[in-house]
């Protein structure tokens, strides 16, 4: 006789999870309607509103908006110029500048338009190199010094690497990789112009990365969907942003990162960084990568101690050390913003008229 068969018990939904569900379907309806989402995909904005506090969703939301403003900034290309020459070439050309508080080589130019640049010398001898802001931090955050190995992991077009070599003035061992040929070809040009001499380009996939190499830092600025960058309004900032392509980066960011946290050499710190606000490409992605590198721990850059440095001083009874750095002091004294995440001690800058949208990581693979 055959047993009889039993009923498929309904899987139940917890009664807090069902509220935080509807309440952030109700922010995703609410911010669907302002007038800088109109053009969003709807898959974005139903991201954004789960992912986030419903005043920061609101935030980036209004962001994308506030972006059409957002003024040309630059740096001093410090290889071959300091500031206080580009300032005094900006001034000679009657373009208005505004210094950045946390990035000395840094200026906005409030009025200024691209085109207003490429007749002027600074910019055709490569004294200067035209570079978003939020681009600017995550070379910062490595903090790369003379003499280290460095890899600046998927390089092109070169605004990074230049950046690194500029400061380390040249004295670090920088490699690059782009695995794109049309890519690895304008990036070696872009070396050639600032003056990064001395920076051998790896025209490889960079997930592919031979275990032979070993690194002291890695700059991991991974392929995104680039969502920080959106600006509403703008069909060419918004082509492509699919759910397909969320999905298609996503799965290489967990190789790259897989790859870039096996050649650190122990004591190696990593820089992971997307111009997207999502955290299926953040703080998701991430996270599955510490998972499986348990050799390898989260530098928080939220003003708190690793874990390993709190156990430490705990032990000590002492207080734990904090690591600080450019960025880490720019948001302490208030002139940049981060939103909270599904990470702590990683950073989410929202997008805004200064800002684009960017997310920074620092992990440190344990000596």
């Amino acid at each position: 006789m055959s047993k009889p068969r039993r009923r498929k018990q309904k899987k139940q939904v917890k009664p807090e999870l069902k509220l935080r569900q509807f309440a952030a379907t109700e922010l995703s309806d609410q911010l669907a309607t302002q007038p800088s989402a109109v053009d969003l995909p709807r898959f974005m904005v139903d991201t954004v509103a789960g992912a986030y506090a419903p005043a920061d969703a609101d935030l980036m939301i209004e962001g994308f908006g506030a972006a059409a403003a957002r003024p040309v900034t630059l740096r001093a290309n410090t290889l071959k110029a300091t500031a206080e020459d580009i300032a005094a070439a900006l001034d000679a050309a009657g373009i208005a500048h505004n210094p950045v508080a946390w990035y000395p080589d840094a200026f906005i130019l409030p009025e200024a338009q691209v085109s207003d640049l490429w007749d002027l010398d600074i910019y055709r001898d490569g004294k200067i190199y035209l570079q978003s802001l939020s681009s600017m931090m995550p070379p910062l955050v490595l903090g790369a010094q003379a003499g280290e190995d460095i890899l600046d992991m998927c390089a092109a077009p070169g605004g990074k690497t230049t950046q690194i070599a500029a400061l380390t003035q040249g004295q670090a061992h920088l490699t690059a990789c782009e695995m794109s040929i049309p890519r690895a070809e304008k990036l070696e040009a872009n070396l050639g112009r600032q003056g990064a001499k001395n920076v051998p380009v790896m025209r490889i996939d960079a997930r592919e990365l031979d275990e032979f190499f070993r690194f002291d830092r890695i700059l991991l600025d991974a392929p995104c969907t680039g969502t920080g960058t959106v600006i509403s309004d703008n069909e060419k900032s918004l082509r492509g942003l699919t759910e397909q392509l969320l999905n298609k980066c996503a799965r290489s960011q967990r190789a790259l990162l897989d790859r870039a946290l096996g050649a650190l050499k122990p004591g190696g710190t990593l820089v992971y960084s997307t111009c997207s606000i999502l955290p299926q490409e953040n703080e998701d992605a991430l996270q599955e990568a510490l998972d499986k590198h348990m050799d390898c721990e989260l530098i928080p850059l939220d003003g708190t101690p690793s874990e390993s440095e709190a156990r430490r001083a705990q032990e000590a009874g002492k207080e734990p050390r904090i690591e600080s750095n450019a960025l880490t002091e720019a948001i302490a004294a208030g002139h940049v913003s981060s939103v909270a995440n599904g990470m702590p001690g990683t950073l989410t800058i929202p997008p805004s008229r200064d800002f684009e949208g960017f997310y920074i990581a620092l992990i440190r693979k344990r000596s």
